[in-house]
């Protein structure tokens, strides 16, 4: 079906392994955002970059975003603003990040949403937001961490409409 793959490295057996692919990106999840030996090492392959910002500090952002720069100026890389809790409270998720993250790295900026619904995703969209993840589940009852504020395959229609709409 001709369907783009990718997956984010948590080591640099992963990172190699990933290499191996013509993937169009590699994101560095927030939980490694720290890492900036793998944020180096993935630079260094050429392809695009994108860095999730939940559970950091903007100092954290400065210092991975000064990392991809140490290795490629030119760099093509985009930041996630997230909120890491599992469901993301909706009045925690403070979607005018996307404008400072904006302002501060004049990058391509997204948004990594783990809230309950799909309003405040499609929202982020007016805020700048030009890369959209949400973590999608067949079922929301199905055991696990992200389950419950993962988007169904109904949920995932409705969030494409939703953004091609706006």
């Amino acid at each position: 079906r001709n369907i783009k793959w990718t997956a984010s490295p948590w080591d640099l057996d992963s990172l190699e392994f990933l290499n191996k692919y013509d993937v169009p990106f590699i994101k560095i999840p927030s939980a490694l955002l720290t890492n900036l030996e793998l944020i180096k090492k993935t630079t260094e392959t050429g392809k695009k970059i994108i860095i999730s910002t939940g559970m950091s500090t903007i100092d954290e952002v400065d210092d991975a975003v000064n990392a991809i720069k140490s290795i490629n100026n030119n760099a093509d890389y985009a930041v996630l603003h997230c909120n890491s809790s599992y469901p993301a409270p909706t009045n925690e998720l403070n979607l005018k990040c996307i404008e400072t993250l904006q302002n501060r790295y004049n990058c391509e900026v997204g948004y990594s949403g783990h809230e309950f619904g799909l309003t405040t995703t499609i929202a982020s969209i007016c805020l700048g937001a030009t890369i959209i993840e949400r973590h999608i589940t067949l079922d929301r009852t199905m055991w696990g961490t992200d389950q419950m504020c993962s988007v169904e395959p109904q949920g995932l229609i409705k969030l494409v409409r939703g953004i091609n709409e706006l």
